[in-house]
C-alpha cells in the first residue's frame, strides 16, 4: 500500500473509532430498532425506519417514532395479527413523498414475507446466496417485496439496483442487521450474509467526503460509484469495509466536512 494510502487508512480508522460508539445511537435513526429486544421487532423496525431515511435526521427519527406508535410498539405482532381496520390506521402516516397508502402496502408486504417467505432475513439471505453478492440480495428482495398487488407509485420506494440505484437505504439496513463488532451500534443479528460483502450506504455526505479524499471519482451517487468506492475501502479492511461509513458520514455531518483537506496535507 502506498504511504499516502496508509495515512488515509489510519485517518479513516481514527474517525471510525470516534463515531462507532453508543453515543452515535442517540443522534441516528438506528435508535428506533434499538428500542426493541426481539429479533423480528428489531428487523421490522429497522426496515421501516431505513425505508424513510432521507431528509433531516430529526424528522426521520420523529416520523419513525410515530410509525412505531401506529404499530402499537409491537412491530412484528402488528404485521402478523393486525386487522384490516387496524392496518388502515397507518394511512395517516406520511414522510415526505412516502404516504399512508405506501405505508399500508409496506405492512401488507411484510406480512406476506413473514407468512410465505419465512421472514426478512430469509429473503435477503436467499437472494445473497444466489451470487454471494449484496447486488443479488437486493435484486431478489425487491422482487419478493413487490409480489402483492400494489400501485405503481409504491415501487419507487424500493430501490432498484438493476436500474443502477446505489440503494442507500437498503444498504444501510444491511449494515445495521449484518455488521457486528464490540461497539454495539450495529446489531449483527443476520448471519447468512458476509460482512465483507456489505456495501456502503452511499448518500450525499459519504459521496462528497469520499470524492474530497480521493476515494471516489464518479460524480453520480449510483451503483457504479458504489462499486468504485468499495474497491478502495476493501483494500483498507477486506473483512469489514463498511465500517468506514462511520468515518465518511461522520465527517460529512458532524464536522461540517472540515477534515476533507486531508488529501492536501
Amino acid at each position: 500500500m502506498h504511504p499516502l494510502q496508509i495515512a488515509l487508512k489510519n485517518f479513516l480508522d481514527e474517525k471510525v473509532n470516534a463515531y462507532n460508539s453508543e453515543q452515535y445511537i442517540e443522534t441516528d435513526p438506528i435508535q428506533i430498532p434499538h428500542r426493541f429486544g426481539k429479533k423480528e421487532d428489531i428487523e421490522i423496525a429497522a426496515f421501516l425506519t431505513a425505508s424513510i431515511a432521507w431528509g433531516q435526521r430529526k424528522s426521520i427519527i420523529k416520523n419513525a417514532s410515530f410509525l412505531m406508535d401506529l404499530l402499537e410498539n409491537t412491530p412484528y405482532d402488528f404485521v402478523m395479527n393486525a386487522s384490516d381496520a387496524e392496518i388502515q390506521e397507518v394511512r395517516q402516516f406520511v414522510h415526505r413523498t412516502f404516504n399512508g397508502l405506501d405505508c399500508e402496502f409496506f405492512i401488507r408486504s411484510l406480512r406476506n414475507i413473514y407468512q410465505n417467505h419465512v421472514g426478512l432475513e430469509t429473503v435477503f439471505t436467499t437472494g445473497y446466496a444466489m451470487e454471494n453478492t449484496v447486488f443479488s440480495a437486493l435484486t431478489y428482495f425487491r422482487k419478493v417485496f413487490l409480489e402483492p398487488e400494489h400501485e405503481r407509485r409504491v415501487a419507487k420506494h424500493v430501490s432498484d439496483v438493476l436500474s443502477n440505484s446505489a440503494a442507500k437505504r437498503l444498504n444501510m439496513l444491511l449494515r445495521w442487521l449484518v455488521r457486528s463488532d464490540d461497539a454495539g451500534v450495529d446489531f449483527g443479528i443476520w448471519q447468512g450474509i458476509s460482512m465483507s460483502a456489505l456495501m456502503l450506504p452511499l448518500d450525499v455526505h459519504a459521496g462528497d467526503v469520499g470524492r474530497a479524499l480521493g476515494l471516489l471519482n464518479r460524480k453520480q451517487n449510483d451503483w457504479k460509484a458504489l462499486e468504485e468506492i468499495m474497491q478502495v475501502l476493501r483494500t483498507f479492511d477486506a473483512n469489514d469495509p463498511v465500517k468506514y461509513d462511520y468515518a465518511l458520514f461522520g465527517i460529512g455531518v458532524f464536522e461540517n466536512k472540515k477534515n476533507i483537506q486531508f488529501r492536501q496535507e
